[in-house]
């Protein structure tokens, strides 16, 4: 007795050359309306001098901090040295390659000099924990 799923023919040449159809999109909620729009809030809200300068400098300091406290846990810890510092270099050089794009982009240039600040920060706040040891 032959089996069932040998009978069968194969499909037309035309039915398998037919595109898929693209999925369909998410429907647009408020969290992603009101986090979609946030970049462009922040360059609005930080065209004062003044408020760009002390978010500069909030991120600048955060990241200091973010240093220290990496230097001191991972020194205290004495366990895991080589992978924070592995770690660390590994952030600052996707930092440094993130530059690229940023430079390029016309207009504001705040998502560079925040990235800069962060990197400045982490930077400055590991070398004090290095002094610190010596």
């Amino acid at each position: 007795m032959p089996d069932a799923t040998t009978n069968r023919a194969a499909p037309p040449a035309a039915a398998t050359s037919r595109q898929a159809a693209p999925p369909p999109r998410p429907q647009r909620t408020r969290l992603q309306a009101s986090l979609g729009g946030a970049g462009a809030r922040l360059q609005r809200w930080a065209e004062n001098p003044w408020r760009r300068l002390s978010l500069l400098l909030i991120v600048l300091l955060s990241c200091f901090f973010i240093g220290g406290a990496i230097g001191t846990i991972t020194g205290a810890l004495a366990f895991l040295d080589p992978l924070a510092a592995l770690i660390c270099v590994v952030a600052i050089e996707l930092a440094v390659r993130w530059r690229r794009p940023l430079l390029q982009q016309p207009g504001d240039r705040l998502g560079l000099q925040l990235l800069d600040m962060a990197r400045i920060g982490l930077l400055y706040g590991l070398l004090l924990e290095g002094f610190k040891l010596l």
